[in-house]
C-alpha cells in the first residue's frame, strides 16, 4: 500500500528544511525529499555563509526579514549555537532614497553615512559619495544552519530521505503523487523549494512554468584581508549596472564578494561548474575599487547555482474545467499553509518556495 503523508517538502536547502521544521513543530505529518545530499555541490544552500538584512526596496520584504529573525533567534536558542553573527550592512549605489523608505516603511531602521565618518568607522571599505548602513544586518552560518535545521526536523518527528530524486510528480483533486527511487508517495500538499530544479519540477506537475524560472549559475570568490582582523567589517550590497555583494565569512577568516544579478539560464544537472573568467575580472576590479582592506586576487572561489522567479503561474490542469488555466498569483500569503489565520490547504495542493505577498483564497495549486 502507497505510504501517504500529509505534507511532502522537495529539497532540503535552507528553505526546505525550515519549512519541514516548522510544518512538523505543528504535529504536521511532513516527509523532506532531497535529491541528492544535504548542502550537495549543486545545491544553492551550499557554502558557509549567508547574508542576513532588512535592507529590500520593497516593504513586504522588509517585514518579512523582521518576522523571520523571530525563527532565527528561535533556531539558535534551542540549538545552543550562535547561527547569526552581527556584521551590519552597508548599501551603496542607486536608489538609497528609495531603499530607506521603503526599509522605514516596513518598520526598520537604517542610517546615512558620508564622507570622513564612512572612512573613520569602516576603513576596510572605500565608499564614493554616501551609503546607507543596516545595523541589524549580519551573517548567518549557512552550513550549520543546514545541520541544525535537519536534526531539528527529525526531533520534531519529520521523515528525511537523501537520495531521492522525484521522477514524476502528479497533482489532482485527490492529491499529489510523486514517484521515488524506493517507490511511490503520496500527500495532500507538496511544497516545491528545489532551488534550481523547481522550473522541471513545476513543469511536471502541470504548471506552465515557461520563462518564469531562471536558473542561472553565479560566480562567488572569497578575498584575504591585509591584515588578520576581520572585526568591524561590514557586509555591502552596491546595486548598479552590476550589483555586486560582500560578507565576511568569519570561519574561514575571509571575505566573501560575488554579483547577485542573474546570468545565462542554465540547465542544472549538466552545466559545468568551472569558473567564469570574465565574472572574475569583474570581481576583481571590484575588490579593487571597495575593498581597500583585502587583497583583491582571490585565494578561493566558488560557482553557486540560484533561482530566479518571475511573472506569474498557470496551471495546466488534467482536473475540472474550473481549475483549468487559473492563474497563481507570484503574491501569496507568507502564512498559507504554514502560519496562524491561513485556511488549511486541501487535498491536491502545490506550494512553490520562491513567493511574495497575500492570496485571499487558495486555488486548486497555490504557492507559499
Amino acid at each position: 500500500m502507497t505510504e501517504r503523508k500529509q505534507f511532502i517538502v522537495i529539497g532540503a536547502g535552507l528553505l526546505g528544511l525550515f519549512v519541514t521544521r516548522e510544518l512538523a513543530r505543528r504535529g504536521r505529518d511532513v516527509l523532506c525529499v532531497e535529491q541528492a545530499t544535504i548542502g550537495h555541490e549543486r545545491a544553492g544552500s551550499k557554502g558557509t555563509t549567508r547574508l542576513f538584512r532588512y535592507g529590500y526596496t520593497d516593504p513586504f520584504y522588509v517585514r518579512l526579514a523582521m518576522r523571520s529573525l523571530i525563527g532565527w533567534s528561535r533556531l539558535s536558542e534551542e540549538s545552543g549555537l550562535r547561527l547569526l553573527e552581527p556584521t551590519g550592512l552597508l548599501s551603496l549605489g542607486y536608489g538609497l532614497d528609495e531603499l530607506v523608505t521603503a526599509m522605514a516603511d516596513g518598520g526598520a531602521t537604517s542610517e546615512f553615512v558620508v564622507g570622513e565618518e564612512l572612512a573613520e568607522r569602516f576603513p576596510a571599505v572605500s565608499v564614493p559619495g554616501r551609503a546607507v548602513f543596516e545595523a541589524t544586518a549580519g551573517v548567518l552560518h549557512a552550513d550549520e544552519i543546514l545541520s541544525v535545521l535537519a536534526r531539528s526536523a527529525g526531533g520534531f518527528g519529520a521523515e528525511i530521505l537523501e537520495g531521492a530524486r522525484v521522477s514524476a510528480l502528479d497533482v489532482d483533486d485527490d492529491g499529489v503523487r510523486l514517484e521515488l527511487p524506493e517507490g511511490r508517495r503520496e500527500c495532500d500538499v507538496v511544497l516545491l523549494c528545489g532551488g534550481a530544479w523547481s522550473g522541471e519540477l513545476a513543469t511536471a506537475a502541470g504548471l506552465d512554468a515557461g520563462g518564469i524560472f531562471r536558473p542561472s549559475l553565479q560566480q562567488v570568490a572569497y578575498l584575504q584581508p591585509k591584515t588578520r582582523l576581520l572585526g568591524g567589517v561590514p557586509a555591502f550590497v552596491e546595486r548598479g549596472p552590476v550589483t555586486y555583494y560582500g560578507l565576511p565569512a568569519l570561519a574561514e577568516g575571509h571575505y566573501k564578494i560575488g554579483i547577485h544579478d542573474p546570468g545565462e539560464t542554465v540547465t542544472p544537472a549538466a552545466v559545468a561548474l568551472d569558473d567564469d573568467p570574465v565574472a572574475l575580472e569583474l570581481l576583481v576590479a571590484a575588490a579593487e575599487r571597495l575593498l581597500p582592506g583585502f587583497r583583491a586576487e582571490p585565494v578561493r572561489t566558488e560557482r553557486l547555482l540560484r533561482q530566479h522567479t518571475q511573472r506569474r503561474l498557470r496551471h495546466r490542469s488534467r482536473g475540472p474545467r474550473r481549475h483549468r488555466r487559473r492563474d497563481l498569483r507570484s503574491r501569496i500569503q507568507v502564512r498559507s499553509p504554514l502560519g496562524r489565520g491561513a485556511r488549511r490547504p486541501g487535498r491536491g495542493h502545490l506550494a512553490l518556495g520562491a513567493a511574495r505577498a497575500p492570496l485571499a483564497r487558495p486555488p486548486p495549486l497555490t504557492a507559499a
